[in-house]
């Protein structure tokens, strides 16, 4: 399936249904208020996510792997909680408008499509999909995204204090310059000794950790464990700049005090361990300059914190039963 087509599928809660009659074992997934769903629905559901996914990240794989496992593992609660939005708006006797459903479509060919219509069909078909069954997913996206927009909606702004609380807990998000000085200890994921396993170095590199932060000397254990480019020198590495590290590692070290030892770290190849020795954080944008971010910020948490309690109450008023996909 084209990518294009592929991100219009996706609805707010974070799944589509993919149309296409496949050849899965069709048995319940899951009942919510008596309305069932059926396993064929969250694998096709899971298969579209899935593909968007390595679309989208295919150039950071580490990412990939951890959204693929989350979303395998959300998948079913997605789709339950998507059915009990649909359930709610329909008790509350709401209604959509053919017209916003159509203009929707209409935007999809117009932005992805270039305004050909017989083209979008011709995709559509070509993903077994009928514009009858794109239409229904679509108005149901539109009337999940509508419910918790107006959830939403009825958050007080923020205030003054929530605003310099916010910006004093993240300051280090608006410091640009500053240099780190930190000592690493890297163990490659793959290529080590004869039967070295992905949970063997997992395994090794949490040990090593607990015995530095239980007392070990670091450029011991980095001389002796170690495998990086520092390894010999007790993984101490010079003064570095920010953009001088990757991201990943660079979000981490700028975020430690000196003389705290990070966690194991997740990158692409190897487990990572970082030890702080100094850090010069830089200077921070003013208040001023960056409260309009801080607002949408403090507003977007607000949000999610008033949908989530809005979900947990249409859950806990449900009759809801999950036997698995």
């Amino acid at each position: 399936m084209n990518p294009r087509l592929l991100l219009s599928l996706v609805p707010v809660l974070g799944l589509a249904v993919a149309a296409g009659a496949q050849s899965y074992s069709n048995g319940i997934a899951a009942v919510v208020n008596g309305n069932p769903i059926m396993k064929s629905e969250v694998r096709d559901a899971v298969t579209a996510q899935e593909q968007i996914l390595r679309f989208q990240l295919q150039e950071q794989p580490d990412q990939l792997q951890t959204e693929l496992a989350k979303l395998r593992t959300n998948a079913l609660d997605s789709l339950v909680d998507r059915e009990l939005v649909l359930a709610e708006f329909k008790r509350l006797g709401a209604s959509i408008k053919a017209q916003w459903v159509d203009d929707d479509i209409n935007g999809i060919i117009r932005e992805s499509f270039k305004g050909d219509r017989d083209a979008f069909i011709r995709e559509l078909t070509g993903t077994g999909m009928t514009l009858k069954k794109f239409r229904e997913m679509r108005e149901k996206m539109m009337i999940v995204q509508a419910m918790r927009g107006k959830q939403a909606s009825e958050q007080p702004p923020a205030t003054p204090k929530e605003v310099e609380d916010y910006y004093k807990k993240n300051l280090d998000s608006w410091r640009s310059g500053g240099s780190v000085k930190i000592r690493t200890i890297t163990l490659p994921k793959f290529g080590g000794e004869a039967g070295t396993t992905l949970e063997s170095q997992r395994k090794l590199a949490e040990e090593i950790r607990t015995r530095i932060k239980d007392g070990a000397d670091f450029t011991t254990m980095a001389k002796t464990y170690s495998q990086d480019s520092k390894a010999e020198d007790g993984g101490t590495w010079d003064w570095m700049n920010r953009d001088q590290l990757k991201t990943s590692i660079a979000n981490v070290a700028f975020g430690m005090k000196a003389g705290e030892i990070s966690p194991v770290l997740d990158d692409e190849a190897a487990y990572i361990i970082i030890g702080c020795d100094d850090i010069r954080p830089g200077t921070a944008k003013p208040l001023s300059e960056v409260r309009e971010e801080i607002e949408r910020a403090i507003s977007s948490e607000k949000s999610k914190a008033i949908i989530d309690q809005w979900m947990a109450g249409l859950r806990k008023k449900a009759v809801i039963k999950k036997y698995g996909w």
